[in-house]
């Protein structure tokens, strides 16, 4: 999770919050534009992140769509409804936060919660080992480089989801 923004609405326009913020958080990770890093230098061609959501009204909005037609760099894709399971890495990830940290503390606001998610937020990506990756922290797979890999077949921040 790159970035979790705690919003009292679930509209269009926090949707689109979000994700911007995700892609800020990447590009202050790879210390450059995201679209830069997703681009063959040779070809020019774009590798797209596919963005997987819900099926809220949120993500059916025209305002979304148009700001997802704007970043060639993004791919939308809607879960089928009523199948949490087809998008696991997120489900997952809310569980975890419900139950590791939002019901042990019970944040008395809105400020507090948001507090309580991203401290949450940064030890799942850079504390916590994580058993689907083999023992690494989101943050390492992420950063990982085809180069600086074993193998070829290495997994990298462009063929590894990240949670």
């Amino acid at each position: 999770m790159l970035a979790c923004p705690v919003s009292a609405t679930p509209t269009a326009r926090d949707a689109v919050a979000s994700i911007h913020a995700a892609i800020e958080q990447a590009e202050a990770l790879l210390g450059g534009p995201l679209l830069e890093d997703l681009t063959d230098p040779a070809t020019g061609e774009i590798t797209p992140i596919f963005l997987v959501s819900g099926n809220g009204p949120c993500f059916k909005a025209a305002a979304f769509a148009r700001y997802i037609d704007s970043r060639p760099e993004l791919v939308h894709v809607r879960t089928r409804r009523r199948s949490p399971q087809t998008n696991g890495v997120s489900e997952r990830y809310h569980g975890a936060i419900k139950i590791e940290a939002l019901w042990r503390e019970l944040p008395a606001d809105g400020t507090e919660t948001g507090r309580i998610v991203e401290d949450f937020r940064l030890l799942f990506n850079t504390v916590r080992p994580h058993q689907a990756l083999h023992g690494d922290r989101p943050i390492e797979r992420y950063l990982a480089h085809p180069a600086e890999s074993p193998t070829a077949t290495a997994a990298t921040r462009q063929t590894t989801q990240i949670p």
